[in-house]
């Protein structure tokens, strides 16, 4: 992300501190403030790399190349892979719990697995049997029954009360299989 300080209405520095809750991105921020108390500033909230305005293009675009050769491993992990948020359901990995709002969601093991299965990638349609595949073990006997699926599902549904004809998180996609997001 090439992000400006002097943006309107939110500042730049909160935009790149509040990227850093959830994201890994790479940032470059390019800008007119060029005191080194606002350099500090930027590379401390998260950003990558710090441009000062005027600049040279070509300039940019190298510094661009270097940031991209920067492999993003260790450190601490993505918080997208620590937390899934999905309006005010929370779907915390690390912890293996579940929020909606300010409530604890009990899960068995399934309902948990299904539903990590279908967060890790939103809006990706599942069937039944890739399901069955991400979450039963093949050794349990049951990984060609799909109307599991549907039962563990609707257990799910209940318990984070989603309406299947409204739903809020888990999407059913006829004849396919199921998604998270909104209907």
């Amino acid at each position: 992300m090439v992000l400006d300080l002097g943006l309107p209405g939110m500042d730049g520095v909160e935009v790149c501190r509040q990227l850093r809750t959830f994201s890994r991105c790479y940032i470059l921020v390019l800008t007119a403030r060029a005191d080194e108390v606002d350099v500090l500033i930027g590379l401390g909230v998260g950003a990558d790399d710090y441009v000062t305005k005027p600049f040279s293009p070509r300039q940019l675009m190298a510094r661009i190349g270097v940031l991209l050769r920067r492999p993003r491993t260790g450190g601490s992990e993505d918080a997208a892979e620590t937390q899934r948020i999905f309006g005010d359901l929370v779907v915390d990995l690390p912890a293996h719990e579940v929020r909606v709002g300010s409530n604890v969601v009990p899960l068995t093991r399934m309902e948990f697995d299904l539903l990590d299965a279908l967060s890790s990638r939103p809006r990706v349609v599942f069937s039944r049997q890739q399901l069955l595949d991400a979450v039963w073990d093949e050794t349990s006997g049951v990984a060609s029954d799909e109307h599991l699926v549907d039962i563990h599902i609707g257990h799910l549904r209940r318990k984070l009360g989603d309406d299947a004809r409204a739903s809020r998180y888990i999407v059913t996609i006829r004849g396919v299989g199921y998604r998270m997001g909104s209907g």
